[in-house]
């Protein structure tokens, strides 16, 4: 297992940001974690994604209407799981550890597993974020080339075409192969998986059971093999791109700083860890209201990667401080100002990778 550690002996970065942060808190007298604005928004998702599933089943609707709302539950199944499922598995849904527990469960609602989740995303891309030998989120060769480090061959040449297709299958191929995967060989990349007690086996085998019997048997039976096959897969395709593309916009674009740690190696990171997910990170379209509701905040990637147990719905009021931090520290604050401009950017990005070097 690789070993990764940074220059944390006096963090004056992160101090100072945390400093303007607390402060910010204290004033509002507010707590970090979520508020009404993500309760309600937790009903409205839940309950319409809910609606649409009852209203696919038992209503005789168009086919082209059933596809639509296929597509639709999708992006709210997306939705929920980014504004819902993520604060919650980071503890800052509530300031309650059992609501958090509970609300993280809405994950193995989706098909995923929020024990797995937790220790992939928590635990590893948290902390060693954009550093290729760990970080599962960049580990994807050789289907894909996501950074410099990572062996190239050919076929990377086209992956700028090919990769929106491959997004279309990623949250089928995670529900379906990845989590079993992961279960099975108890490691993430060359990180062994924290150990799972009696009750999180039963939870995770229990969660896919119910997954195949409420999104395949169910339907299955009522609709028909045939509808049920267009509007899964029209469901997965939209749910696939909204979640991959998303979240690549955080790390996997122009400018993002990159490391790399050989399997049983050593690195030692010059700066201290807040500045890494400074420059390793990317906002887009902090000023648009209506992305930042669907993403869950996830606009605001630099604000979640240095608090992740503040809740997403106050990290446009802490932005400016963080900021202002960057511009005192001459650290680079990525941002793109538009969503439309991350994506270009991101595809531009694995463009450059597919390159041969």
């Amino acid at each position: 297992m690789p070993k990764v550690t940074y220059n944390n002996k006096s963090k004056p970065f992160y101090q100072t940001i945390k400093a303007g942060v607390d402060q910010y808190f204290a004033g509002k007298k507010v707590k970090p974690t979520g508020n009404w604005k993500l309760y309600s928004k937790s009903v409205i998702l839940i309950s319409s994604a809910v609606a649409i599933y009852l209203s696919l089943l038992f209503f005789t609707l168009p086919v082209a209407v059933s596809i639509v709302l296929c597509c639709l539950l999708g992006f709210l199944l997306a939705s929920i799981g980014f504004n819902v499922m993520h604060d919650a598995c980071h503890g800052s849904y509530s300031s309650k550890k059992w609501i958090n527990n509970i609300m993280g469960l809405t994950l193995n609602a989706l098909g995923g597993n929020a024990f797995i989740w937790k220790f992939k995303h928590n635990i590893i891309h948290h902390t060693y974020t954009n550093v290729d030998g760990i970080d599962d989120d960049i580990n994807k060769s050789p289907l894909m080339r996501m950074c410099a480090s990572q062996k190239w061959v050919p076929a990377h040449r086209f992956q700028h075409i090919y990769v929106l297709p491959i997004y279309a299958i990623s949250s089928l191929a995670w529900v379906l192969l990845l989590d079993f995967d992961k279960y099975f060989k108890r490691k993430i990349v060359d990180t062994p998986l924290q150990k799972m007690d009696r009750r999180e086996h039963f939870i995770f085998w229990i969660s896919k059971v119910l997954y195949v019997l409420f999104y395949i048997l169910i339907p299955v039976l009522v609709l028909g093999w045939v509808p049920w096959l267009i509007g899964f897969v029209s469901m997965h395709i939209v749910m696939g791109i909204t979640l991959a593309v998303v979240f690549q916009l955080a790390h996997v674009v122009e400018d993002t700083a990159f490391e790399h740690v050989e399997v049983n190696d050593q690195l030692q990171i010059e700066n201290e860890w807040a500045i890494h997910q400074v420059v390793t990170t990317a906002n887009f379209a902090r000023k648009n209201k209506i992305i930042s509701w669907f993403t869950g905040g996830l606009n605001f990637q630099v604000e979640h990667h240095l608090f992740p147990r503040i809740s997403h719905v106050h990290y446009p009021a802490i932005s400016g401080i963080v900021q202002r931090a960057c511009l005192q520290y001459n650290i680079a604050y990525n941002e793109f100002p538009t969503m439309s401009k991350a994506v270009a950017s991101h595809f531009k990005t694995m463009r450059q990778l597919g390159r041969k070097p």
